[in-house]
């Protein structure tokens, strides 16, 4: 007798933790650059570079990427940028890791502020959170079939399961080339700008996965001439393309998330050898996880009727697709200037950052306290300051449907910021109205016993002696001709064929004759 197996493949995570490090550094202005006036706007950017975990310990490097846009002094040109890095190596306690462990993380800036000392040095400030994710993979063997050589009696059971499938990391490279309008000058020299990604969308298709979505270009330059002008050039520009993924299918579960690796922003000649393009090269890291759904029919019991048939049954965690829901939350609020900002003539740009604070499964759903970081860079009516900024945090709350969903259920969710629109009331207040979109991967934790091995020996002839030659059994609550044929070695078509059944209902209060015949097989 011989168990036939089936091979689960399985992912989870065994740990998690998290960590906010302070960074702080002093940074000289470089000599080729102006003065500094005033500070005007700030931006970062964390790349990891090392993860390298060690017994008990995850060894994070890093660096936080800055730049700072500021007002030059009097008689120089209006705005100017430095940019920098500052690095940062940190040990986070992680009980149990181990050198071989595969372990993920994430960084988020909660917070960046530059100070200005004096005309050629600002202090750089920031607040970094980091999430550290040991994820284990392993193999669950389900016992599926049996084959046997002797009579036997077994019954299995159909489990919905989610498998993974694919497990793995890639690169998307973003390139474009922007012409500007025919009324904008010539770029001398890009001062500051930003790009961001919106509506970012991942789709499985048969050995490929395709993405697209919408790209936000920002950038601040000088004008070519003598007056050298400051202007602005704002644009989206969608973007779409594929993946190679060996393996991957359409009707496969994508849990998939991206980070923003190397990007560039330059000025770069048209047909005629003039600075009229703007040139955008941007890499994607992509973090796939593809899981595939199966039903499995699982042995769950098995006995003999002419031998003693003994199972050894384990746990295993296996889990289960609950559900795939993507949920929009709309904020909208007025933003009042303080009474040192500078008031507003003409906004320039607006951007946002979705930062979930708290997640937690409530009624039907999951619940999602979080806020958006609002960035806003605007020309004053103030000459001495001519340009300005403002930063608020807009709370927000949201609970995304999950029907059915439980406390131990695993998720994740994808916070990204679809909408964001900033316009003037009036000098001193801004109405800010955004969409927020959150998709989530729900699986159930699904805790199933499995038969790991069987084994056949002799039947106890003195407990099958004890056993009635025949018998009338009255069927009692929560019976079923599965328990009764167990329990006398009477294999269920016998108890069907000898009573007249036609289907294994039966009821309580039920009378069925058994009968032990000297073969054992009812």
């Amino acid at each position: 007798m011989e168990l036939m197996k089936k091979n689960i493949h399985m992912d989870r995570t065994r740990l998690s933790t998290g960590m906010q490090i302070s960074l702080e550094d002093d940074r000289n202005i470089p000599d080729v650059k102006p003065d500094v006036s005033a500070l005007v706007y700030e931006q970062g950017q964390i790349k990891i570079d090392e993860v390298k975990p060690v017994n008990e310990h995850v060894t994070v490097k890093g660096r936080l990427l800055f730049t700072v846009l500021y007002q030059a002094g009097e008689g120089e040109v209006a705005l100017a940028s430095v940019t920098g890095e500052i690095p940062f190596e940190e040990q986070i306690f992680m009980e149990g890791v181990t050198p071989a462990d595969n372990v993920e993380v994430t960084a988020r800036i909660e917070d960046l502020r530059a100070n200005m000392i004096n005309s050629r040095k600002i202090n750089l400030q920031a607040v970094v959170n980091l999430h550290v994710k040991y994820e284990e993979l392993y193999d669950e063997e389900a016992a599926t079939d049996i084959y046997q050589n002797e009579p036997i009696e077994y019954r299995r059971q159909p489990v919905d399961l989610a498998q993974l499938a694919i497990r793995k990391n890639d690169i998307f490279r973003l390139k474009e080339e922007i012409p500007l309008p025919s009324n904008y000058p010539n770029v001398f020299e890009i001062i500051f700008s930003t790009v961001t990604l919106n509506d970012v969308e991942f789709k499985t298709l048969d050995e490929k996965i395709s993405i697209q979505g919408d790209m936000h270009i920002f950038v601040l330059y000088e004008g070519e001439g003598e007056e050298q002008p400051v202007r602005t050039f704002e644009t989206v520009i969608p973007f779409s393309g594929v993946l190679e993924c060996y393996g991957c299918t359409e009707s496969m579960i994508p849990d998939i998330r991206y980070e923003t690796g190397h990007l560039e922003i330059d000025a770069k000649p048209d047909f005629d050898g003039e600075e009229r393009m703007i040139g955008v090269e941007m890499v994607l890291d992509i973090i796939m996880r593809l899981y595939e759904e199966e039903r499995v029919e699982m042995l769950t019991d098995v006995y003999g009727v002419t031998n003693d048939v003994d199972t050894h049954v384990r746990t295993a965690e296996l889990k289960q697709l609950l559900a795939r829901n993507a949920g929009k939350c709309k904020i909208a609020e007025h933003i009042k200037m303080e009474d040192s900002d500078p008031k507003v003539l003409q906004i320039l740009h607006a951007e946002g950052n979705v930062e979930m604070d708290e997640c937690q499964v409530a009624d039907d759903g999951i619940s999602v306290n979080g806020s958006v970081l609002v960035k806003v860079l605007y020309v004053t009516g103030d000459d001495n300051r001519p340009y300005g900024s403002i930063r608020r945090q807009l709370p927000f709350s949201y609970t995304l449907e999950v029907p059915g969903i439980r406390g131990d259920d695993m998720y994740t969710i994808q916070p990204e910021l679809e909408q964001l629109a900033v316009t003037m009331l009036d000098s001193e207040e801004l109405d800010v109205k955004g969409v927020v979109g959150l998709k989530a991967v729900v699986f159930r934790k699904l805790i199933q016993e499995i038969i790991d091995q069987i084994t056949v020996g002799e039947l106890d002839t003195n407990l099958l002696n004890e056993l009635p030659g025949i018998v009338v059994y009255v069927v009692q609550p929560g019976d079923s001709l599965w328990k009764i044929g167990k329990k006398y070695y009477v294999s269920v078509d016998a108890i069907k064929e000898m009573n007249n059944l036609t289907s294994d209902e039966i009821r309580p209060g039920d009378k069925l004759l058994i009968v032990k015949y000297p073969n054992g097989d009812g």
